[in-house]
């Protein structure tokens, strides 16, 4: 029996899952902060990855994570269109300073929690 055939008890995963699965959440984070500098394609390759891997974080912390980094994607591209659409009025020009701080701080907030090895709050 290797290190990685032992199985946390709570979520039954190997240790191997367990760290690939922590890798993957930092990956996630990474590409979404990158979505800054790539006018948002990054962020759409890591709401992709969130989906497609959610499921297997079923059990972990990093289930908190996965879905506060999508809740953070739908949120922001919710308040931008609002901002677009309230352009004209002068209102955007309020929105989107507010959702861009408010998604910085959710990335970080995040990063910081992933470092601690805490789950997000849901």
């Amino acid at each position: 029996m290797t290190p990685n055939d032992v199985i946390d008890s709570a979520s039954g995963k190997t240790l191997e899952q367990l760290a690939s699965l922590r890798q993957l959440t930092l990956i996630v984070y990474i590409l979404s902060a990158a979505g800054w500098m790539t006018g948002g394609l990054t962020a759409i390759v890591a709401i992709i990855v969130n989906y497609v891997k959610r499921d297997d974080t079923e059990g972990t912390l990093y289930r908190s994570h996965f879905s506060w980094q999508i809740r953070t994607f739908w949120w922001f591209l919710g308040w931008s269109v609002v901002g677009w659409l309230t352009l004209i009025v002068g209102v955007g020009f309020i929105v989107f300073p507010v959702v861009g701080v408010w998604s910085i701080y959710r990335i970080v907030r995040g990063l910081l929690n992933w470092n601690d090895r805490k789950p997000m709050p849901m």
